[in-house]
């Protein structure tokens, strides 16, 4: 995977053009899920220092990596992995160390401090890393549409990349 597999207009829909909206909301995808559905929950997978994707950081640097579900009414449906590098330490390091089950949204939204870089689409197969940790969670078709971008804060940047999951239909209809 490289850099350049991520593209920064959105094509190739098709039939998915449904998504169009939730892919490019400039918002925040946790208050757009909690308008949708009865019940919004933060589901956290992992949390930890680990290897970032390919793509995520210079080769061989540790990063600190989140993953998490977004699920509506019980039903996961975004898949989000977050990775921050560990080579620089300030506000961000802490307070992603402290969130938990909380949303990151939620952080990255009401700080004024934060400053987001443009978004950027990608259609996952089954051979991405990130295709295989979102279709555990209930992914039955053979693509995923992902977006992602970098929020900054001082000097640090973390990394936030948000694969939607089928279920996410019920929400964008």
């Amino acid at each position: 995977m490289r850099r350049s597999d991520w593209q920064s207009r959105l094509s190739g829909l098709g039939g998915e053009h449904r998504l169009r909206s939730w892919l490019t909301e400039r918002d925040s995808l946790t208050a757009r899920c909690q308008r949708a559905s009865g019940e919004f929950r933060v589901r956290l997978l992992t949390y930890g220092k680990g290897r970032p994707l390919a793509d995520e950081t210079p080769a061989g640097r540790p990063a600190w990596v989140r993953e998490v579900l977004l699920e509506c009414d019980g039903v996961p449906v975004i898949f989000a992995h977050t990775s921050l590098s560990t080579a620089s330490n300030g506000r961000l390091t802490r307070w992603l160390a402290r969130l938990g089950s909380r949303s990151l949204g939620s952080l990255l939204f009401a700080h004024p401090g934060f400053k987001r870089g443009a978004i950027e689409f990608r259609r996952l197969d089954r051979r991405d890393p990130l295709f295989r940790r979102a279709a555990i969670w209930g992914a039955t078709t053979p693509c995923l549409w992902a977006r992602r971008s970098a929020h900054r804060l001082g000097g640090q940047e973390v990394l936030v990349t948000e694969v939607f999951l089928p279920a996410i239909d019920r929400l964008a209809a």
